[in-house]
């Protein structure tokens, strides 16, 4: 791609352009240089918008070189390095060098967006002029703010205090991006509008906005549309909770204008009205049926006020509060009300319709109109919905079926008030599902508009750079660029020093949150009795937060604000959050079997409650008080989808342990403690593949500490103490020294002695007859635990094959099929499938077969194909294939709720040891996260068994 076009030039001249172009590829330009800004120009007659950008960056010059920089509008200036940026249909220096053939920008004046960044040589006598030129204001608009980009200036240097460093020198580079040529740069969006909803925002942002601005006034809007315009996004849905945009402050509007952000009202909010302004000005009820008058006067003057301004304008109607219009679905009414809705437009909208836009909002229950036949005129955009979890809902054909000229876009959420739990505190979203939601919505052709709920907006600054980011290219943010994005985003805000390490927490802290939402978890989630569940989950979070807080101190403390808000915090808040569950249910467990260390936890449980506290006020101190109010988000002491006024204690209980005491005896894998009329148990069994531990927990019931010790112990069978005294509790952990095991060694037992009472504890070993040869998975215990995306062979059928979606899901990385735009597939062996091979110890005869038990966990995707559901099928060795649905009967809240889908099914297995299982997705979307393989019932737990041994073992990444 070249912007010269020489033809002009003499020979001379030519010689001298060629020069100039190779000089030019070889050196960029320099934004400061020896501490001194390029100087700045804009057309005095350019558009405000723009002008205003550049304004901005003039700041961020300043701020960056510590000197004063010049913004010049009506001259020129004579200088070695100039900025000049302008409008292809608005400044006269930009037509002029076009028609000199200094520039041919690769885009019109009709194209949406678009923006080119180029350095020329020796022109109006200045040395080096980098020109940035926009097809309209907003394509200028992104180029400015790309250089801002280039020199460091994050996007969140005021909503996250992302630190501005001086530098005496910062040179362009644009190498590392697409459409990069000659020291220049072309870029345009591929999604038309692209923006955040600002949500559920009581108390947390309306507090934090009321203090510090007075209301959601201009003020307040013009810090969130700078925020948008340098995340390149283009739209807003405003505050809404008793908030009105165009009504609570006259300059709303004409601000949103003068920075060139496109404002829309709510799926429930139509003509440009807010709801809460039927409340202050509507007469009568909210019904077309019988206050239509009424209604279409007050839609009218939302439309006529809306003047030239761009905006979009929701179409239909909802009932009162977000609600259903009417039991049913009328759609001759809802048609009724569109068509007169259409006509106000046409008559009281001043032929702004090329600044102004119309969506229908198929949110919820309206989305059954559409599956029941409603259509809306072609030049209106239909914007589909997700479920409000994250799933879509409904999408369109990626065919022409479903070709609609007015377009599709999607309504998203990071937020969300409403069944089966309100979920506004922290950020729980994996930027890989959202990818994979996003993808799959672009694959369908949704291409008009991408649009997030957002909640306060802060804590989600990381899921919303993603989504925007995803938004302006979704095709460049490909698998690998999915994975690279936690450490690029954080190098952006902090530097390469640490980003892959900040980047790794951003990605496990989310991960963790996912799992399932702060607000939905209570001291039953986690199993606290099978697979160290509920422990391991809350040493994960512990040991993240202590790295973080390691890290903090590692960091320049210039970037110590920005870390504490974007990754300390939430990591700290969340780790926090599960060890007050943890303590809670070690206290009720403690109880029922006695323990004097039940008070200890309930203690326990009142410090961490505490701690919750005291994590929210630092937060709101720091950096004096400049984000007070917006962590006040209450998210302990839910009792239904609502949340409750202020925080509750989890209830915990008290014991009087006696004097005496005594000591208990629990062993690992049981659910009770070992009964002392029967005073023996036995061990799970040690195998030397596997090499697990295990462990038996002595507990005292009263005050007098007691004494134990064990005899009888092999050689080799390692324990962690051997006698001891209990005070409260000890856990003592068994394990195998397997170089000192004799052969043929296969059970046995020892003694534990504590006072008046002696246990007898059984052990087994069990040596699988894995052959040397077998790659694959090895059960324990008769479970087979597959990570979905650890598969063994895969076969594909151009263009589709499966790939492996980094860190989605529960405990590691999902795959799925792709492209995901194929339905109904047939699942045979020439069809893409994956295979994984497995073996389970033989333990029938030869010739006689075993019922087996196939567990699939999948991510939570809806029938989103017009609700004909999505199929995945399976099978193993020689057995016939079995369809699985993952919509048939299906509770859509407890999925939801657990972030995942369960499908299983049972087939049987014959005598042989090692299997193969292979797996069809015959739909797209079918997110494979874990398999799970096993011939009894699973004891209960949240995450399932942890992966299975893998031969040969593969190493970590």
């Amino acid at each position: 791609m070249l912007f010269f076009k020489p033809s002009f030039w003499s020979l001379l001249g030519l010689l001298i352009f060629t020069t100039q172009v190779t000089w030019a590829q070889n050196s960029c330009f320099d934004l400061i240089q020896d501490s001194q800004a390029a100087a700045l120009y804009i057309a005095g007659n350019d558009l405000p918008a723009v002008q205003r950008a550049m304004g901005d960056l003039q700041s961020d010059l300043q701020k960056v070189s510590g000197q004063p920089v010049s913004l010049w509008s009506h001259k020129i200036p004579h200088a070695k390095r100039v900025i000049f940026a302008g409008t292809l249909e608005n400044s006269p220096e930009i037509k002029q060098l076009i028609e000199e053939g200094y520039l041919s920008p690769p885009f019109t004046s009709n194209d949406w967006e678009h923006y080119s960044i180029q350095k020329l040589n020796n022109v109006w006598g200045i040395e080096e002029l980098l020109v940035i030129v926009g097809s309209d204001r907003r394509g200028a608009i992104y180029g400015i703010y790309e250089l801002s980009n280039q020199l460091g200036v994050s996007p969140w240097y005021f909503w996250a205090d992302v630190p501005v460093l001086q530098k005496s020198r910062v040179s362009t580079d644009f190498s590392h991006l697409t459409s990069y040529t000659n020291c220049g740069y072309f870029d345009a969006p591929k999604v038309h509008y692209r923006g955040i909803f600002l949500n559920d925002e009581n108390p947390a942002l309306y507090g934090w906005v009321h203090e510090r601005y007075g209301g959601f006034n201009h003020e307040f809007y013009s810090d969130v549309f700078e925020l948008l315009l340098r995340l390149k996004s283009n739209y807003l849905w405003t505050a809404m909770w008793g908030k009105a945009f165009y009504d609570d402050d006259p300059l709303n509007a004409a601000t949103a204008d003068r920075y060139g952000v496109v404002i829309g009202t709510t799926h429930h909010e139509p003509m440009g009205r807010a709801h809460v302004e039927w409340e202050r000005y509507g007469e009568g009820e909210w019904n077309y049926r019988s206050n239509d008058s009424v209604l279409n006067d007050f839609w009218k003057k939302g439309i006529e006020r809306l003047e030239d301004y761009e905006a979009s304008i929701t179409l239909g109607m909802r009932g009162d509060g977000d609600e259903a219009m009417e039991e049913g679905t009328n759609i001759a009414l809802l048609q009724h009300i569109v068509k007169n809705q259409r006509a106000i437009i046409d008559q009281a909208g001043k032929g702004n319709n090329k600044e102004q836009f119309q969506l229908w909002a198929l949110y919820k229950e309206v989305q059954e109109y559409y599956e029941k036949g409603m259509r809306t005129p072609d030049d209106v955009m239909l914007l589909l919905a997700d479920d409000n979890w994250g799933n879509l809902r409904l999408l369109p054909h990626p065919d022409s079926a479903d070709y609609h000229p007015g377009g599709w876009g999607i309504y998203y959420h990071f937020d969300y008030v409403g069944g089966p739990r309100n979920y506004k505190w922290i950020n729980t979203t994996q930027i890989s599902r959202t990818w994979e939601q996003m993808n799959l919505a672009w694959e369908h052709h949704v291409d008009r508009m991408w649009l997030v709920n957002v909640g306060d907006l802060k804590p989600m600054e990381y899921p919303i750079s993603f989504f925007l980011d995803h938004a302006w290219n979704p095709a460049e943010m490909t698998l690998e660029a999915l994975e690279a994005y936690p450490s690029e985003w954080a190098a952006e805000q902090f530097g390469t020093q640490f980003a892959q390490e900040i980047g790794d927490m951003l990605t496990a802290y989310t991960t963790y949150n996912s799992r399932r939402k702060p607000e939905l978890l209570d001291w039953n989630t986690y199993s606290l009795l099978h697979y160290r569940e509920f422990e391991t989950v809350v040493q994960d979070y512990n040991s993240l937060a202590q790295e973080a807080g390691v890290l903090y101190h590692q960091i320049p403390e210039s970037h110590q604000e920005a870390y504490f808000q974007l990754v300390l915090f939430p990591i700290q808040a969340s780790a926090n959050l599960n060890e007050l569950y943890y303590a809670t249910a070690l206290n009720h467990h403690y109880h029922r079997q006695g323990r004097a260390s039940t008070n200890q936890l309930a203690d326990r449980v009142r410090e961490l409650y505490e701690k919750d506290s005291l994590l929210t006020l630092e937060y709101h101190q720091r950096n004096q008080g400049k984000w007070n109010h917006m962590m006040s988000q209450t998210h302990i002491g839910y009792t239904y989808w609502q949340q409750p006024e202020q925080q509750v204690i989890p209830n915990t209980f008290r014991n009087e342990p006696s004097s005496l005491g005594d000591l208990r005896v629990w062993v690992e894998g049981y659910t009770e403690p070992v009964s002392k009329e029967v005073s023996s148990t036995q061990l799970p069994l040690f195998d030397p593949l596997n090499d697990p531990s295990y462990f038996i927990e002595l507990y005292n019931t009263g005050t007098t500490p007691l004494d134990y010790s064990l005899t009888n112990l092999e050689d080799w069978m390692e324990a962690s103490a051997t006698s001891g005294t209990i005070d409260k509790e000890e856990r003592i952990y068994l394990q195998v020294d397997w170089g000192r095991v004799p052969s043929e060694t296969e059970s046995g037992q020892f003694q534990l002695e504590t006072p008046g009472q002696t246990y007898t504890i059984e052990w087994g070993i069990k040596t699988p007859d894995v052959p040397a040869s077998f790659s694959g998975f090895v059960e324990q215990d008769g479970v087979v635990s597959i990570p979905a995306s650890q598969f063994s062979d895969q076969v594909a059928q151009e263009p589709s094959s499966y790939k492996v979606i980094p860190e989605l899901g529960h405990q590691g990385d999902a795959v799925s099929l792709f492209p995901a735009t194929e339905y109904e597939r047939v699942p045979d062996l020439k069809s893409p499938h994956l295979r994984y091979d497995f073996y389970l110890e033989n333990e029938v005869e030869e010739a006689t077969q075993k019922e087996h038990h196939v567990t699939f966990i999948l991510s939570p995707s809806l029938p989103f194909n017009s609700s004909k559901g999505l199929k995945m099928a399976f099978s193993i060795d020689d057995h016939s294939v079995q369809t699985l649905g993952l919509h048939e009967h299906y509770n859509w809240g407890e999925r939801v709720a657990n972030n995942a889908i369960h499908l299983s099914a049972t087939t049987t297995l014959n005598a042989s040891s090692i299997h193969q299982l292979r797996v069809w997705a015959l739909d797209p979307s079918i997110v494979l996260q874990k398999i799970v393989i096993h011939s009894e019932a699973l004891p209960p737990s949240y995450l399932g068994p942890p992966a299975s041994l893998h031969l040969p073992i593969k190493p970590t990444k």
